[in-house]
Parts: structure tokens; sequence; C-alpha cells
């Protein structure tokens, strides 16, 4: 996977534009309003959805898995963020907690075992009573059954590129122990779950 990210970061740049997400912006609004100051974002690419998190004082720290990515990165922001350049099943980089993490359209690139391990691991750095906010692609998807098929509810759409389809079953088996709250569907590029949890004594 880190070839695939690399040579495609190296070869589009800044491929999504630098317009934030519509999810990011919820997930902002939402961290504004419950004080978060310090969150981490997995899989940030080049940045564009740390934007609104910085422009209202949130501290942002980032995971990547594609040198280009960072690059372009601290061309855009330079040292208002604290990245580390790695692969997600690596976590953690650091023993900090986080008040919150927003992990967007990563999830579903990653088989059962590592989806699994990118959840605990971001579990593991909450704070108490933290939050953290994933989104992942659902099977209202256009080209959900499309390309080769890999696994139950998984295809493989370009080389490289395997995608995990979720539905409201797949949600709640895969995050309702870590503190799941809330779900809502948001209409990104493709449509996608926004998924919420809150780590406290009665999770895990």
């Amino acid at each position: 996977m880190a070839e695939f990210w690399e040579k495609a970061f190296n070869e589009k740049q800044e491929m999504w534009g630098r317009e934030p997400a519509k999810s990011a912006q919820l997930a902002k609004d939402f961290f504004v309003e419950n004080s978060i100051k310090d969150i981490l974002i997995p899989g940030i690419g080049y940045g564009r959805n740390a934007q609104p998190f910085i422009e209202n004082g949130i501290k942002v720290s980032g995971i990547e898995i594609s040198k280009t990515a960072i690059e372009l990165a601290r061309k855009q922001y330079g040292n208002e963020m604290n990245l580390f350049h790695g692969a997600v099943n690596k976590m953690p980089f650091d023993a900090k907690k986080y008040d919150g993490i927003f992990c967007y359209a990563l999830i579903h690139l990653l088989d059962f075992e590592e989806r699994e391990k990118l959840i605990q691991n971001c579990y593991n750095q909450l704070t108490e009573n933290g939050f953290m906010i994933f989104t992942a692609i659902t099977k209202n998807a256009p080209q959900f059954g499309k390309g080769n098929w890999v696994s139950k509810d998984r295809y493989e759409i370009h080389p490289g590129a395997q995608l995990f389809y979720y539905d409201g079953e797949s949600v709640i088996n895969e995050f309702d122990k870590y503190g799941l709250i809330e779900v809502i569907e948001v209409e990104e590029s493709q449509p996608m779950y926004w998924i919420k949890c809150q780590k406290n004594s009665q999770s895990q």
C-alpha cells in the first residue's frame, strides 16, 4: 500500500484539491462544541482536512504513509502540524493521548484485522471521554460489487486499492465495543458513514 500511495501523490500531488471534506467540517464543529483542543489524524495525506481544525485553534498531529504527501503538507502548513511518517498499522508513534481523533476515508482500505487494529490503536490513544470519528464508504456507493472480489463486501476496484463497503451491521460489529454513540450518512464524492465513538469506562 505504501508504494500505491507514494506513486499516487507523486503523480497527482493535491489530487483532491484543498477544500476540506464535508466530514471534516462536521468533525470540526463537533470538536469545537466539545472543547477538543488536540487531535490526531491518521492518514492525513497532504493535510486538506487539517485546515478547519487549525483555523479554529485545534492542535493537529498526523500520520501519513507517503513522504510526498508529507512534503506537500509541510509546504502548505510549515510546522503548524506534528507529522509522523509511517503506516497506521505501526501506531502508536508517540505515547501521547489525544482529546480527539479524526480518520477520513482510510479504514475501508484495510482488511478486517487491519481495521480492528486501527480502531483499537486509535481508541488507546484517546484521553478518557475523548472522541474518535471515522468516515467509511457504504454499500450505497455506485461501484459496490464491481471490480475483483476479495472477500465479503470487499472489492479491488484498481490494482492496489481494495475497498471494504460498510453497512449498518458491520459498523456495529466493528465499533460498538469502542463506545459507538452516533452514525450518520454523509454524501462526499462517495456516500459515507460518519461514525462517532467516545472513550469511557463502559466501553471496551
